[in-house]
């Protein structure tokens, strides 16, 4: 039998090989070296990071709209969620326009807002229901001041760009009128519009509600015409709607980008997958052009998230991270969360914690085998104190340990 090439293929061969009498255990995040991923392409990441918007009682209420677009970039966030170091250690609230002409065929003015974007107040108080989400607001509007239409719309982006290989997952839907577009993607800017590096999911108002568009971008040639290879137009199936709560997630590994919705695979795109380190994004809007498509005025669109996870490799260290949110903050005091070891220049499957072979990955967790939404299990444990005893299940934790050193010494090729 040809045993496969790929590290992450043995261990699982050999996990598979001999049932395991020890049965994974819930754990801390601070006990996970780092996280092992299922679905079509299994890899290792450093490290987590998770959002739960399910119980925010406390900071609901829908901001009423801003309807002059001078005051809407400079709106303050709609409650004291969006200021708490939690909040902080991750995103910002998107404030930017399309004044620039980021995108020739726009016929409005855009203009994102930290006003729309809040937590929201589930209607139904049924016991199993969530109590709160969050909601980013895009809605179409006549300035009460020069009575021009306009645009307000929402995102959040990551603090950090030092994203590189993701396997991010989110309990979302949209909801609302025709003409908006809501998104997750990864982003690394260029100024040429060739040696952008993106992956979009992306969902158009204006569609059929069970089609999402998945593309690596750029997805137009220079001759404006749609590149074939780098885009993907998916049907739900089972009658789910975009409409519907659903799981969505995205994996971005070294040669291709995955798409789930709810554990089934929808996409798969290898052409132009992103290379080098960047942001994670959420947005609603619309521009009036011929992706979003037009939306009437005095209506609006929404995206709607329960909960965000993600397990990353970051090519940014800790006290980068601080630093440079200290700077540009001005000293407000807020802090980043991007783990405090670079994988910049590694295989993303093979995460060095401390850059020694003897450290790589003894504790090995997982998010996609747990029972409890945001907290791990721990699949195998070959750390200092915690040797596992030689036995039906003893040989697996060797194994995995020889196949991770023998890959990071650059033995397989």
């Amino acid at each position: 039998m040809q045993l496969p090439r790929s590290p992450v293929s043995l261990i699982l061969l050999f996990s598979a090989a001999v049932p395991s009498t020890i049965a994974a255990q819930l754990t801390d995040h601070s006990k996970c070296s780092c996280y092992l991923t299922n679905g079509t392409e299994s890899r290792f990441f450093s490290h987590h990071a998770f959002y739960d918007f399910r119980s925010q009682s406390q900071y609901a209420g829908v901001s009423s709209v801003i309807t002059t677009k001078d005051e809407t970039p400079g709106a303050p966030p709609t409650s004291k969620y969006f200021t708490s170091e939690k909040w902080s250690k991750w995103w910002i609230l998107g404030n930017w326009n399309n004044s620039h002409n980021n995108r020739a065929d726009a016929t409005v003015y855009m203009s994102h807002s930290p006003n729309n974007v809040y937590i929201e107040a589930n209607p139904d108080k049924s016991p199993n229901a969530p109590q709160t989400w969050l909601t980013l607001r895009t809605s179409r509007l006549k300035d009460t001041k020069d009575s021009k239409e306009f645009q307000t719309s929402a995102e959040i982006e990551s603090f950090s760009p030092g994203f590189r290989f993701v396997s991010v997952r989110m309990l979302a839907r949209t909801i609302g009128a025709k003409g908006a577009v809501t998104a997750l993607f990864t982003y690394k800017d260029s100024n040429k519009r060739a040696e952008v590096q993106e992956s979009d999911m992306e969902v158009r108002t204006s569609d059929a509600e069970d089609i999402i568009h998945y593309t690596n971008q750029p997805s137009l040639d220079d001759e404006g015409d749609v590149i074939t290879q780098a885009t993907l137009n998916a049907t739900l199936s089972d009658g789910l709607k975009w409409t519907d709560w659903a799981v969505h997630r995205m994996d971005w590994t070294p040669t291709r980008n995955t798409w789930f919705v709810n554990g089934k695979q929808v996409a798969q795109i290898s052409f132009q997958t992103p290379r080098d380190a960047s942001k994670i994004i959420l947005n609603a809007w619309s521009d009036g052009g011929q992706w979003s498509g037009n939306m009437s005025v005095g209506e609006a669109a929404y995206l709607q998230v329960q909960w965000f996870e993600v397990v990353y490799n970051s090519t940014e260290k800790v006290e980068h991270v601080h630093r440079r949110r200290e700077e540009e903050t001005n000293g407000r005091g807020a802090h980043g969360e991007f783990g405090d070891e670079a994988a910049e220049g590694t295989d993303a499957a093979v995460p060095r914690l401390e850059g020694r072979a003897e450290d790589v990955c003894l504790r090995v967790c997982s998010i996609d085998e747990t029972p409890t939404l945001g907290t791990p299990v721990m699949l195998w444990d070959n750390g200092v104190g915690k040797r596992w005893e030689m036995g039906s299940t003893g040989w697996i934790p060797l194994v995995v340990m020889v196949v991770m050193v023998k890959r990071s010494a650059g033995a397989w090729r």
